[in-house]
């Protein structure tokens, strides 16, 4: 068989990224002590071998004796492969579930305190995050810590759908090689510049309904069925915040990404050079060191933008139908009455009303969501290194 075609091609084929994937190569079956026996040996046809020796004695000629092939063994480690395809599809969906669906209640209860202006409380711990969430619990029920789910994964289909559209019609790339240069990088930004204008939008719809979501960020763009308010910023005056905000944050995840999984390398050789590592251990440097740098990178932007998010989203939802949760108290609605001219007067007004910490308002629900992603990464860890020790 072609090593292209070699199960799903998770750990192999196309998928592996050089620098990484060099360390853990893919298993192949084309070898030539592994496929000896099915090119030379014929196959056992009973009626081809009666044939050859009716015609061997009418010819006078001795019968060659049969030839005994050793029995076929199975193919070596078809299970645990089975099962390390299992393993990978399952911890990527852990990770994704982890990041969309079980931290949606520290992302919806962070950006609530970031837009709430008068709020006496910062929440920069989590010990006062999860206070204000069993509060909203107790008065809202459970999906009040799920809303706007919905809108979430409409701004990330569109972002996906427009990046890939836009790489299509423009000699935009989509990702980098390795052998790149200015040039590349300056175009790759761009295409992710274009790809947060698309989305911007859609950002800003407060609905939490899918297609409430799509009919306002369609009607905030055409100017049509969108209540106008004089405090609503103009969506041009939003391009700069928002293009700032998703490219500095892609290039603090990618550089950190970068470097840890290049430590993570390097501790993976060194530990293989010095003693013999099990196949447990081998599968798990397989999975988990990309994880981790994943996790690590979204935490490290996460933090270090976490002021300038806080006035995208003062930005985005000046002059909306929006309405928040007061975050002091846990049982009211407050309404968004800010007035800001742009992105300058937003900081400037933060630092004078509210101080340096109103830029940090929410900062323990980001703290609980990380922790919460840590723990579900270890967890996965140990069910898949059970796992597998009971398979080998």
């Amino acid at each position: 068989r072609p090593d292209g075609l070699d199960g799903l091609g998770y750990r192999g084929g196309a998928r592996d990224e050089q620098g990484f994937g060099g360390a853990f190569p893919a298993r192949s079956f084309s070898s030539g002590s592994d496929l000896g026996h099915w090119v030379t040996t014929p196959p056992d046809i009973p009626a081809a071998a009666t044939c050859r020796g009716e015609r061997s004695r009418a010819h006078g000629v001795p019968s060659a004796p049969p030839v005994r092939r050793p029995p076929e063994e199975p193919c070596p480690g078809s299970s645990s492969e089975q099962l390390d395809r299992f393993a990978g599809f399952g911890i990527g969906l852990a990770s994704l579930c982890t990041e969309n669906v079980l931290a949606h209640p520290c992302i919806v209860l962070r950006r609530q305190c970031q837009v709430n202006y008068h709020a006496r409380h910062c929440h920069l711990t989590p010990f006062t995050v999860i206070n204000i969430m069993y509060s909203f619990n107790k008065t809202q029920g459970p999906r009040a810590l799920w809303k706007g789910m919905g809108s979430t994964f409409i701004v990330q289909g569109v972002t996906l759908g427009a990046e890939g559209i836009i790489s299509e019609f423009t000699p935009l790339p989509r990702e980098i090689s390795h052998k790149w240069n200015p040039k590349q990088i300056g175009e790759h930004l761009l295409l992710k510049s274009l790809t947060y204008i698309v989305a911007m939008p859609f950002y800003s719809a407060d609905n939490a309904g899918i297609l409430e979501c799509v009919k306002e960020g369609i009607g905030r763009v055409m100017g049509m069925g969108v209540p106008h308010s004089k405090r609503l910023l103009p969506l041009l005056s939003l391009i700069f915040p928002m293009v700032l905000h998703g490219v500095l944050h892609y290039i603090i995840s990618s550089v950190i990404q970068k470097f840890f999984l290049l430590v993570l390398k390097r501790k993976t050789c060194n530990s293989h050079l010095a003693e013999s590592t099990s196949p447990v251990q081998n599968m798990l440097d397989a999975y988990f060191p990309e994880l981790i740098a994943n996790f690590a990178a979204s935490l490290c932007s996460d933090v270090i933008l976490y002021p300038l998010e806080t006035v995208l989203h003062r930005l985005h939802i000046q002059g909306t139908r929006a309405i928040i949760d007061n975050t002091d108290l846990g049982y009211e609605v407050l309404p968004i009455n800010t007035q800001y001219q742009g992105m300058r007067d937003c900081i400037n007004t933060i630092k004078q009303e509210e101080g340096v910490l109103g830029f940090y308002k929410g900062f323990g629900a980001v703290i609980i969501q990380y922790t919460l992603h840590a723990a579900v990464l270890q967890i996965t860890k140990i069910i898949y290194s059970t796992l597998l020790q009971n398979s080998v």
